[in-house]
């Protein structure tokens, strides 16, 4: 009896692991914690609503994880093609795309239900909005047909602060589309690190990624004027007086840095330093935000 129950239970962890992927975890890790510190930086003073908060971050991640999955089910010939996706669940037969859409279309439903219900209908429909950008506008519009589909398809990636904010105020203001201007000039340059050591996997998998289609030095080039770009934008929440001398600091010292990493990789690039410079870009999101947060409450 233990036996059987052993073998019915690994096959299920394996396919629950499996669907788990499907949802790009790490990815969707990043997506609720801008979302999060949007809902924080919302409230004037003191806390959101408890409620509040765990309603939106749960349904903003449930249709993150649809969008991703669907992602992954457009994608699946791609993902076969290179090393660092090929392991997914629809390229290995794990799943089927009949599995990956019901999967989708549960996680999606329950997490726009749960917005439109216990959060706001704007957060509900930006929500939604933000699904289709990403799932249908950047992945199967965007993506195949333009070198730009970073810098277009940035909008939907830039959009979860936004998310958190309306759904504590019920609205988008101007603070809010700061924090989604500093997004979107942040996902060029931390797509286009990957895209340099990765070059040759996208142009096997006919994807026309920048380097594919103008080359790397071209690439690397627009990666330094991002940073540039960036570190500019990310000064604009203390010039609007949204932080204060706190964040303005460590946004000049990771800004700096970055920079730094962009310069390097157009004066003497390495795959190795374009790795590196990936990774710094969402340490960097990541610590930019958290200060934010820090200084709001100071």
């Amino acid at each position: 009896m233990r036996s059987l129950s052993l073998d019915f239970a690994e096959p299920l962890a394996a396919r629950l692991r499996a669907f788990l992927a499907l949802t790009k975890p790490r990815v969707n890790t990043l997506i609720v914690f801008c979302a999060v510190i949007g809902m924080f930086l919302a409230a004037p003073v003191g806390l959101p609503q408890l409620t509040t908060v765990i309603a939106a971050t749960v349904g903003i991640a449930l249709v993150a994880g649809a969008a991703a999955a669907v992602n992954c089910l457009i994608e699946q010939k791609v993902d076969a093609l290179m090393a660092r996706t090929r392991a997914r669940p629809l390229p290995r037969g794990v799943l089927s795309p009949i599995e990956t859409i019901g999967f989708s279309g549960l996680l999606g439903g329950m997490g726009l239900s749960l917005l439109w219900h216990l959060v706001n209908p704007l957060t509900m429909w930006l929500t939604l909005a933000t699904f289709v950008g990403y799932a249908v506008i950047y992945t199967a519009l965007l993506k195949p047909n333009t070198p730009q589909n970073i810098v277009i398809g940035g909008a939907s990636g830039a959009m979860p602060p936004v998310l958190g904010w309306a759904a504590v105020t019920g609205e988008v203001s101007a603070d809010a589309c700061l924090l989604f201007l500093i997004i979107f000039a942040w996902t060029p340059p931390h797509f286009w690190a990957l895209a340099l050591y990765r070059t040759q996997e996208y142009a096997r998998a006919g994807l026309p990624m920048l380097p594919v289609t103008h080359g790397a030095e071209y690439t690397r080039l627009q990666v330094l004027l991002y940073t540039v770009i960036l570190f500019a934008v990310t000064l604009l929440p203390f010039a609007t007086r949204m932080s204060g001398g706190l964040y303005l600091a460590v946004a000049v010292l990771l800004g700096a840095v970055f920079i730094a990493y962009g310069w390097r990789l157009w004066r003497n690039y390495s795959d190795a330093l374009a790795r590196r410079t990936f990774r710094y870009s969402i340490l960097y999101l990541s610590l930019l935000f958290a200060t934010l947060l820090i200084d709001h409450y100071r």
